[in-house]
């Protein structure tokens, strides 16, 4: 099974809309999937459908001890998918988990009780690296990156890269970067194509070969509470997820 975690510091680079859609993509080719939200902002639960009336329990109440995984999990609202939804009361967790011991590995001893149950367990994180951000990245197995082709992308990249290589030689030996996907690409644009030849010049093997389109559709998908699939199954977005999806089960 693969645990992803979805990283980037920066925000508005495509984190939330990748990590609901690619849940999305994954279980309609029968995969077992878990996308837990770990960002305050909590967008990707909302994205998935859910409304706050809907949570009786969160990621923050699983964080505290307040109640076990098992009882936060919920279906997201359209598309099959579980998730492990956060609602603002997140940054709760972002203060208190400083203070305990062992405060890096706490999401991962949550998780290890239901990783049995699903192929895929996707994490959308928030934009920054914080102690959840240092949790997901503990927890992993892979990181995905998304990165918009614009002029500071390959900085905040190297510096994020440098961070995974601290997880790595601390906490979780197995880390690694699963992949770098460009996001809101626009072949039109001279800077994206730029940037693009940069990452592929830097990254060989690590840049998937999809690139994820500047498209209304993607942009509008999240505030019906669904994803591209379902709510334009035919536009170049949501070919594009797919491609995706394709390349991280290849190597299952």
């Amino acid at each position: 099974m693969k645990i992803l975690s979805v990283v980037n510091q920066k925000g508005g680079v495509g984190k939330t809309t990748t990590s609901i859609n690619l849940s999305a993509c994954l279980y309609k080719m029968k995969r077992r999937v878990l996308l837990v939200d770990l960002d305050p902002q909590s967008n990707a639960t909302r994205g998935s459908g859910i409304d706050a009336s809907m949570i009786q329990n969160s990621i923050n109440d699983v964080l505290l001890d307040r109640v076990h995984i098992e009882k936060a999990i919920i279906k997201s609202q359209f598309d099959g998918y579980d998730i492990l939804p956060a609602t603002p009361s997140l940054t709760e967790s972002e203060v208190v988990l400083v203070t305990r011991d062992e405060r890096e590995f706490i999401l991962k001893n949550k998780l290890t009780s239901i990783l049995s149950r699903y192929d895929y367990v996707l994490m959308d994180c928030p934009p920054s690296l914080n102690i959840l951000t240092v949790n997901s990245l503990v927890s992993a197995t892979g990181v995905l990156i998304p990165v918009q082709c614009e002029f500071y992308a390959l900085q905040g990249l190297s510096e994020l890269i440098n961070t995974i290589n601290q997880i790595q030689n601390t906490s979780n030996q197995k880390l690694k970067i699963e992949g770098i996907l460009r996001t809101m690409f626009d072949s039109r644009n001279n800077l994206s194509n730029d940037v693009s030849d940069q990452l592929k010049e830097h990254f060989p093997s690590e840049l998937y070969k999809t690139k994820i389109p500047r498209n209304i559709r993607v942009a509008e998908a999240p505030s019906f509470g669904k994803s591209i699939l379902e709510y334009d199954g035919l536009s170049k977005g949501s070919l594009s997820y797919y491609s995706l999806s394709g390349e991280i089960i290849k190597d299952e």
